[in-house]
């Protein structure tokens, strides 16, 4: 492990407690929002909505940290409003309660995520798919106990969401509490005007040819890549009202399902930082290509209706996919843009991302409702292979990017 500066390891660390916090509720949202009358395409359409909800304000947040060239005040509210959302969705169970506990806690992630990101690529210099790579694999260490935490409770408390809610305030508050040990220096490439909400659009114009290349597919493959809250339906759906016996216990569709979410995180943590390690080798975006394929094979798969034992490899290669795609994708964009343009450019592609699975998720749960459950998924793994096809042939002559690097 390479000697990293303390604000990535301060910033790595936060991310593990607030990934507990988010997972230990994560697989339980769409069993939790079943039980107190939401329909799949309502949950769809919640889930596209906060996400919308995220997505423009990462863009704006963005921008926001690139002209006044701070980073850490962002980063401090954008995870106090995620960390103090947690107990407040367990309190009432109204639909514009549940809207409004969910649109704050994705509020904290779309002021935080660009600035964060920004950061951790300005410390990172010439090693940035390691250090987001490393970075991922932390974030999802959390995203593997969380769940495996929630299930052990579960387990003796059956059903028992309620008290879940408030159990996951304690790491996210801890993650606030060391966020409060960060100092930051100040930038001295501030642009300070304020502009306005959707200013950020105007990047696409400035944006280095690279960038203009690669963003209109992965926002494609996005407007076909719904919610990761449908896999857990799906495979919910396909262990309804069976046992699976392991070891000579019987457990619980619901327990297998959690445990196969458990899984699919530790693989994603346990490859992030290789799969970062490869990448600066054969280039970060081999790698995203190498994770849309795998995508579009575990989408087949979960369309065929999985047995148990399928369903742990399906959810084992999707932590590959994960690894593959999620922080490197970010390392690919920093890679392209000059370091104070680096906030701007990642929220313009997350916000679009964001927004972009609004629809994504909205059309899949109308899918599931009214049509065939397994109709998006095959649509999915279409739109997954062309784009790994197209992202892994694209820039065959490379030529200095914006940042001045590599193109990868």
């Amino acid at each position: 492990m390479p000697t990293f500066t303390r604000i990535i390891w301060i910033l790595a660390w936060v991310s593990l407690l607030t990934d507990m916090a988010s997972e230990m509720l994560y697989p339980i949202i769409p069993l939790y929002l079943q039980q107190i009358g939401f329909t799949v395409a309502g949950i769809g359409w919640l889930e596209g909505t906060v996400q919308f909800l995220a997505g423009i304000s990462k863009g704006y947040f963005g921008k926001r940290s690139d002209e006044i060239g701070r980073r850490l005040p962002f980063i401090q509210w954008g995870y106090t409003l995620s960390a103090l959302s947690k107990p407040l969705m367990g309190w009432l169970s109204h639909p514009i309660w549940i809207l409004g506990v969910r649109g704050m806690d994705r509020l904290g992630k779309g002021m935080r995520t660009a600035p964060r990101d920004a950061w951790l690529s300005q410390e990172a210099g010439p090693q940035k798919a390691r250090v987001f790579g490393f970075h991922r694999s932390m974030d999802t260490w959390g995203a593997a106990i969380g769940p495996l935490l929630a299930l052990i409770y579960l387990l003796n408390n059956p059903n028992d969401y309620a008290t879940l809610f408030l159990l996951a305030f304690l790491p996210g508050m801890l993650s606030v509490a060391l966020l409060l040990t960060l100092r930051e220096k100040p930038s001295t490439t501030t642009i300070g005007k304020r502009a306005g909400f959707l200013s950020y659009l105007s990047y696409w114009k400035e944006a280095p040819s690279a960038f203009r290349k690669m963003v209109p597919a992965l926002l494609l493959f996005t407007l076909f890549n719904s919610s990761d809250i449908f896999l857990l339906l799906m495979a919910r759906n396909a262990l309804e009202g069976s046992y699976v016996s392991m070891l000579g216990r019987s457990i619980s569709a619901d327990a297998w399902v959690i445990g196969a979410y458990i899984l699919y995180n530790a693989v994603y943590a346990l490859t992030a930082y290789p799969l970062g390690r490869i990448a600066e080798r054969i280039g970060t975006r081999a790698i995203i290509g190498f994770g849309f394929l795998v995508f579009a094979g575990v989408y087949v798969g979960f369309a065929r209706k999985p047995d148990p034992q399928q369903l742990l490899l399906l959810f084992a290669l999707y932590g590959i996919y994960a690894a593959a795609t999620e922080g490197m994708i970010k390392a690919w964009i920093t890679e392209q843009v000059p370091t104070e343009k680096a906030a701007t450019a990642l929220g313009f592609y997350t916000s679009l991302e964001s927004v972009s699975i609004w629809f994504a998720s909205g059309i899949a749960g109308m899918l599931w409702t009214y049509g065939n459950a397994s109709l998006p998924f095959y649509c999915s793994a279409v739109v997954a292979f062309i784009t790994g096809l197209y992202v892994s042939s694209m820039f065959n002559v490379q030529q200095p990017p914006a940042g001045g690097q590599v193109q990868r």
